[in-house]
C-alpha cells in the first residue's frame, strides 16, 4: 500500500493551501479600504482645500465634501480652538480634522484611538498637504492633539515628512 496522495487529493491539498494565502494576503488591503467616511466642510472658493480633499483621498479616505459660505459656526460646535482655527474642518470617526493635517497624522489618530477631540493644524503652513508652493521650500509645522481646554503636539512635520 502507499502513501501517496491521489492526484484529485493533492489537488485539493494545494487549492486549499492557495486559497489560505490568497485571503491572508488580502486582509491588510481590506483594513486600508476600510477607512471611515470623512465629511470635509469647507468654503467653496478655496482652492487649498480642494488640494487637501485631493490629498485625503489618494490616502485611501473616502470623503464627502460640504461646501458652505461660513465654516465658523461648524466650528465652535465642534469645540476646534480659535488658535487652531484653519481654511476647512472635517469630523472622521468621532474626531475632528482642523486645516492642513496630513493623512499619516488623521490615520495615527484613527489607529491610536486618543482620548481627544481631533487634530488641527493651525493657519496654513507653506508645504503643508494642499499648501505646495513650487520652488519655495516647505516649512516645518506642529500637528496638535486638542480637546477641551487642553492642546498638545501629536507630531511636527515638514511638507509631508515627519521630523
Amino acid at each position: 500500500m502507499t502513501n501517496e496522495l491521489s492526484p484529485s487529493r493533492r489537488g485539493l491539498l494545494i487549492g486549499a493551501v492557495q486559497l489560505a494565502a490568497a485571503f491572508g494576503l488580502r486582509r491588510p488591503s481590506s483594513a486600508v479600504e476600510r477607512l471611515p467616511k470623512m465629511i470635509v466642510t469647507r468654503d467653496p472658493n478655496c482652492g487649498c482645500c480642494g488640494n487637501w480633499v485631493t490629498h485625503v483621498k489618494a490616502a485611501g479616505f473616502p470623503v464627502e465634501v460640504i461646501e458652505v459660505a461660513d465654516v465658523a459656526p461648524l466650528k465652535l460646535k465642534l469645540g476646534v480652538p480659535d488658535a487652531l482655527s484653519s481654511c476647512h474642518t472635517a469630523e472622521i470617526g468621532g474626531y475632528v480634522v482642523e486645516g492642513h493635517v496630513p493623512a499619516e497624522a488623521i490615520k495615527r489618530l484613527l489607529a491610536e484611538r486618543s482620548k481627544a477631540t481631533g487634530l488641527a493644524v493651525a493657519g496654513m503652513p507653506v508645504g503643508s498637504p494642499g499648501m505646495e508652493v513650487p520652488g519655495q521650500a516647505p516649512d516645518a509645522y506642529d500637528v496638535m492633539v486638542f480637546s477641551a481646554g487642553r492642546q498638545n503636539v501629536f507630531a511636527r512635520y515638514r511638507g509631508l515628512q515627519q521630523i
